[in-house]
């Protein structure tokens, strides 16, 4: 029996590649990115079961024109993995930087609408399909200085929210996963790589790991064809809200 096939956005770093091996062992896989030499890394390390797409998502003929791509029986996806998304600044509202804006907006909520247009068609003709998208606990908190960042995140929820209403009737599943702090490259692209700053971040307590969320992901997959979690939360036991996080001292 042919292996269904998932794609999955930001696969070169972090939970998308973190899913990515996990996904491999029972998916034929698209992984997408920006870094077309990490890609055919973690090609060679997964398999031949694998294509690779490069372009950056906020690129809509980029993707568009790489979807296409594709050989015709790799364009019928089963499952989405809306990974690709980003965080830069910690800035009050009125200091904030507005290329940092853009970035967020377009990556976080564009970019994740252009990839979608592009799969879901083909779902809504085959009356299947799992769309996972990839939020956060700031897409249900908002904490200080996180303004633009917690506004992408917002609407990434309502987004899912209403894929879920609009494909409700076309038998696909809609899932919004919900991660806390997770110790990834994202502090350092928020700190535009200030490895210092960024690793204070993660110190005296136990964040999530990538693996950890991939595992969550895969667990959310594998749910029977009458099942559909709608949304998943996942934080460390240190952490309780975004703003609450039980550091130890030193």
């Amino acid at each position: 029996m042919t292996q269904p096939i998932a794609l999955i956005t930001g696969a070169t770093s972090g939970i998308g590649e973190a899913t990515a091996r996990i996904l491999s062992r029972n998916y034929r896989l698209i992984i997408c990115g920006r870094r077309k030499d990490r890609l055919e890394k973690l090609k060679k390390e997964l398999g031949r079961e694998v294509q690779t797409l490069s372009f950056d998502v906020r690129d809509k003929k980029a993707f568009f024109s790489a979807f296409e791509s594709l050989p015709e029986d790799w364009k019928k996806v089963d499952v989405l993995i809306n990974n690709a998304g980003n965080a830069h600044g910690l800035d009050l509202i009125q200091d904030g930087n507005t290329d940092d804006w853009d970035a967020m907006m377009d990556i976080n909520v564009k970019g994740l609408l252009y990839v979608s247009k592009a799969i879901i068609p083909g779902m809504v003709s085959r009356k299947k399909g799992h769309i996972v998208n990839i939020s956060s606990i700031a897409g249900l908190e908002v904490y200080p200085r996180g303004n633009v960042y917690c506004a992408s995140k917002h609407a990434v929820d309502a987004l899912t929210k209403g894929m879920r209403m609009d494909l409700n009737e076309h038998g696909i599943k809609v899932t919004s996963i919900d991660p806390g702090l997770v110790e990834t490259e994202f502090s350092e692209v928020r700190f535009k790589g200030d490895t210092k700053r960024a690793s204070q971040v993660y110190q005296n307590y136990t964040p999530l790991t990538a693996h950890d969320v991939a595992e969550t992901i895969e667990f959310v997959l594998s749910r029977p064809p009458h099942v559909m979690i709608g949304d998943v939360l996942i934080l460390p036991t240190d952490q309780a809200s975004s703003t609450i996080v039980n550091k130890k001292s030193q």
